[in-house]
């Protein structure tokens, strides 16, 4: 798993790359209440913002780690955000996207690198 410096977490699973928000980032936006996800099929490039959460606290985008294509959305998230606080590293996730490059993934923190910018 890899980190992004915006709290992002990227798991590869075959030829895709599942992207979702660290336990960090859930508990520092508090209660999620709403969630918005992009349209499969969407193309998106490296830093386009994708997906809009929503807590008590505040309103953050989710912006795309990669270039790619969106191949799939978690639409429970859309009837239950708050499951983003629940399991913000598990079935929280907010998209799957198919890298047009890979190699992209090398440019992002590992577990270790992350858990340092963070403490």
């Amino acid at each position: 798993m890899k980190y992004t410096e915006e709290h992002e977490w990227l798991r590869a699973e075959d030829d895709l790359i599942v992207v979702g928000i660290t336990e960090h980032a859930a508990e520092q936006l508090g209660d999620i209440v709403f969630v918005e996800l992009p349209e499969v099929g969407t193309t998106v490039s490296k830093d386009d913002e994708c997906v809009v959460i929503e807590s008590v606290k505040a309103a953050s985008d989710i912006l795309a780690p990669l270039d790619g294509e969106i191949v799939e959305v978690n639409a429970a998230l859309v009837d239950n955000p708050g499951a983003v606080n629940d399991d913000p590293l598990g079935d929280a996730w907010f998209f799957k996207i198919k890298p047009d490059d890979l190699s992209q993934m090398d440019d992002y923190l590992s577990e270790a690198q992350y858990k340092d910018m963070i403490a």
